[in-house]
Formats: structure tokens, sequence, C-alpha cells
């Protein structure tokens, strides 16, 4: 999707469409009661679009309501063909998060129109907020209009993503263009700077949606490998792609036990972006789970949903999808990308319950259950990291649905060894609107992954499954500060959104790339 940057006054723009964001700046009463009478407030400075929007707010049309649209043709006053009012919410909550979901949703409802380009005029209530570092909740979670350009961008590439293209009667619904009407009075180099960039992560996003929306034949290890090849030679990147021969050389006994029941060949996939200049601490390692496809094994799922398996390489996904942005957005950082690929499934050759593997760092392991397959390719994946010379590490896997028990399809869980890595990397979370919960690491925890015939288990069995999997991970990264993220409940969307759509998210890749840029603007005080 072309994005513009305009200072066109919003009246005098010809579009299909012109999007005004709308909030409730309703306020409490005297006692501290939420009143119930909304008080709509039109985020634009212009007369003429104000005059359009009166009689749908006097009639009550029109109240700021989350995600609310009134749509008017030839608005009296303006040149765009048609006003679109979409509503923001209550003002005093309104952020960067909810403005994505404006974006994406107004891409969505126009396109099933069959409109291919409009225009967003970026709430003027954003004017002024410019200080992040202001103790300000309100300006620190708006971040000045730079940071409503980039969500704007963020959130208008995602809805413009639709996961059905093995349709063959499929219809190409598709926003080919898209202007944002910015005020005349702000830095144009940076609104410019910043709806590139917003550009760069919504790409980063789809691509790894992309990748995790292929069905399992069109999307095996060999063929993700491939994938992520083309895109390091695209964007830069250095990239190494290992086979069996390599994965056993290094004695990856964890990740190969995975692999060994498949006819597929897995694939180790290393990418490296090393700019040069870079200082030598820190490296960060993003490390993720890339199993194409998900039969548990000799442990095997039930039949019903097993189809939706072919997603379980999302955390491989994301990292492959930051590693894109990573690469175009060039932040004086060296980071690797780790992606361990492999297929899951039973056969002959399949490990077995009660099978006791070693794992690359000289760690045995006894196999309870063969679904539990993730946290063994991270674990090898882990270790390899800290070979490598990261001497930090972020995981992201689809790996327990215990942790979607546990926070249901809204938050990802999120467990840390080290306080001030998870603290700078929650401040990430805000900028990127992506919600996740922090869930423990106690030691008391370990008790329940000890085997009675190897160093440890790789089930804790039931209670507490998404923290005992950190656990077990834990075990691999030593005094390394480390994050593991746990996507199982978020990387998939259940049903249509009016902002995106039912299917992969995409999930993390904004977090990591926010982070990534965060660490290259200010490395952390400990290397």
């Amino acid at each position: 999707m072309k994005t513009t940057l305009h200072t066109t006054p919003p009246s005098q723009l010809e579009t299909e469409c012109l999007v005004v964001p709308v909030l409730d700046v309703a306020a409490e009463n005297n006692n501290g009661d939420k009143s119930d009478k909304h008080k709509p407030q039109i985020q634009s400075d212009d007369k003429a679009v104000l005059e359009a929007a009166a009689d749908l707010i006097a009639a009550g049309e029109v109240t700021g309501k989350m995600l609310e649209i009134a749509l008017l043709h030839k608005p009296s006053g303006l040149k765009a063909k048609r006003l679109m009012l979409i509503g923001g919410g209550k003002a005093k909550n309104f952020s960067s998060y909810e403005l994505r979901k404006l974006a994406g949703a107004a891409v969505r409802n126009l396109k099933a129109k069959d409109l291919k380009s409009f225009a967003f005029v970026a709430p003027s209530s954003w004017m002024g907020q410019a200080d992040p570092a202001s103790q300000s909740t309100l300006a620190f979670q708006r971040g000045g209009m730079g940071d409503a350009v980039k969500s704007i961008v963020e959130g208008a590439f995602v809805g413009n993503f639709d996961p059905d293209y093995y349709k063959s009667d499929r219809k190409e619904q598709k926003i080919d263009e898209m202007v944002i009407v910015a005020p005349a009075a702000a830095n144009q180099k940076a609104l410019q700077s910043a709806m590139e960039q917003g550009g760069i992560i919504g790409e980063a996003q789809n691509f790894t949606r992309d990748l995790v929306n292929e069905p399992s034949n069109r999307m095996t290890p060999t063929i993700l490998a491939e994938r992520a090849k083309k895109m390091c030679d695209e964007t830069g990147l250095k990239c190494e792609i290992y086979g069996g021969d390599k994965i056993k050389e290094l004695k990856m006994g964890a990740f190969w036990s995975v692999s060994q029941g498949s006819d597929e060949e897995p694939r180790l996939i290393v990418m490296r972006h090393e700019p040069a200049g870079a200082p030598e601490k820190p490296v960060l390692g993003l490390v993720g789970k890339g199993i194409t496809f998900d039969s548990g094994g000799i442990s095997i799922k039930p039949a019903d949903g097993m189809e939706k398996m072919k997603y379980d390489m999302a955390g491989g996904a994301a990292m492959i999808g930051a590693m894109r942005a990573i690469a175009q957005l060039k932040p004086n950082l060296r980071v690797i990308g780790i992606v361990c690929a492999s297929e899951n499934m039973p056969s002959g050759k399949a490990q077995k319950p009660g099978d006791v593997q070693i794992a690359m760092s000289g760690k045995s392991i006894e196999i309870i259950n063969t679904d539990a397959e993730g946290r063994l390719v991270l674990a090898d994946g882990l270790h390899y990291a800290r070979q490598l010379g990261c001497t930090h590490l972020i995981d992201a896997a689809t790996l327990t649905g215990a942790c979607v028990v546990a926070l249901g399809m809204v938050n990802a869980g999120i467990f840390a060894n080290d306080e001030d890595f998870y603290e700078r990397f929650s401040k990430s979370l805000q900028k990127s609107g992506e919600k996740m919960w922090r869930l423990p690491v106690d030691e008391e925890y370990r008790d329940m992954i000890k085997s009675n015939i190897a160093d440890i288990v790789n089930s804790g069995g039931r209670w507490g499954g998404a923290v005992t999997a950190a656990m077990f991970l834990k075990e691999f990264v030593g005094d390394t500060p480390w994050l593991h993220l746990d996507i199982a409940g978020v990387a998939w969307m259940e049903e249509n959104k009016p902002w995106i759509a039912k299917g992969p998210s995409g999930i993390a890749v904004r977090s990591l790339v926010e982070f990534v840029r965060d660490l290259a603007a200010a490395p952390l005080s400990k290397n």
C-alpha cells in the first residue's frame, strides 16, 4: 500500500473517503461516577469537517464510542466523496493502541466497499503531546504526532491483509493508497520518517503473517529456510542455513529428537544484523520456535483442530519478520536471529515417551510427552545463540496451551530472569501496543521438572504448565539476561475483528523491533 503525507486542509483534499477519528470527551460526574451522556469531539480543526459532522452528532448517530462508524456521502463543503467518522472511545484512554485499531478498521470497512484509496486525518489532540519523556501518562502513550502517524500506518497495513488467497473465486479487495493528513505546523521531516518506519514495521508484520498462514505442505522447514534466505538476500542480512548433518554435528540432540520422526529435513536458520561500527556488546539473540506442523508426535493431538497446527511456527516467523524490519531500519546494534525449523510427526523413527535425549548443552532430558516439543528445539537454539556470542536473549514460541488457559486470547505470556532487561522490554510494549502479561519463574517451580532418570523432564504436568515450560527453557540460558514470550493464545485470531482478519496476527514483531531500536538508542547500563 502506497502511503503519502499531506498537509492540505482536510476539507480541500480530493479523495474517495476522508476518515476522521471521533473521541468521547465526556467527563466523570463530581462524585466520580461516569456520565451516561457522550460528548463527541471531532479530531480535526477544519471548520468544514466540523460543520459536515454537526447533524450526525446532533442526531446522536456519532457518539465517539470505540469503532463506531458513520459514513456520509457527498459531504457538504468537502472535496472528498465520502466522510467516515470513526469512534476512538474515551479521550482519556485514547492511545496509539486504539489508533492502530481505528486505522485497521477503516481499511477493512472501505476495502469491503471496493474502494482503493482513502485519506486518514491524524488526530488533532495529538498536537502538544510531543514530549515522550513527559511524566504525563497520556503524553507518554502518544509520544508526539510522529507516533500518531506511525501508528496509523501500522494499523492500516495490518487491516489490509487477508489470508484467503487460496480460494479459487477470491475477489481481491485491497487498499492501494493511503494519504495521511497532518497539521502543517508539525515537523514534516519527522512525520515523513515516522510514516516510512510505520510502513516497514507494518510490512514486516504482514510478512510474518504470510509465513504463518501457509499450509504445512507449502511451508516445510526447507521452504521456511528458503523464504528466510531470500528475505536476507533482499535486505542485506547475512544468512546461514544448516540441515540435519550440521544439527547432528553441533550435538543438538534435543532439536534433532523432534525432527527424527518426519520425512521432512529440519533446518537451522541463522540471520545476522551486524552493522559496521556497532558496539561489540550487547548482542541480542532472537530465537524462534519453527515447528511447521505439530501433530504431537507419538503423544498425538486430537484430530479436532489439528489443522491449525500449521501455525506452530509463529514464533520463528516473528523472528524472521522482525529481522526483516531491523535490516531496513538499520539500528546500530548487533542482532542474531535463530529459528529451529522442524516438523513433529509420529512414525517408526519418532522419539517415544520415556526416551532420554542429550541437549547441545550436555543436559539430559527425559521425554514425558512428545507434544512438548517446542521447548526441545528452543533449548538447543538458546544454547547455540549463547555460543554465537549473544549477551541477551529473547525467544518467542506458541509454546503452551496452559498459557492460553491462564491469559486467554488477549495477552501473551512473558517470563524473565533479569529485572532490568524486563523493564526495558516493557517500555517497548507500551510503544508497540502489543499486550503481554508477566508470569513467574520462581525457583520453587523447578522441582516440577526434575527427572528420576535424567536431569530434567520435558513436561511438568498439568498444573502451571506455562511456567514449567519456561522453567525448562531457563535451564539453557544460564545467567544470560533472557525473556520468553509464550504467544500461543494470540498468534492466531479465532475470528474476524473490525481491524484484523481471522488468521495469523504477527504478534511480537512490533515489540521486538521497538525494543531493538530502543537498545540501539540507549544501550543497557550493564552488558
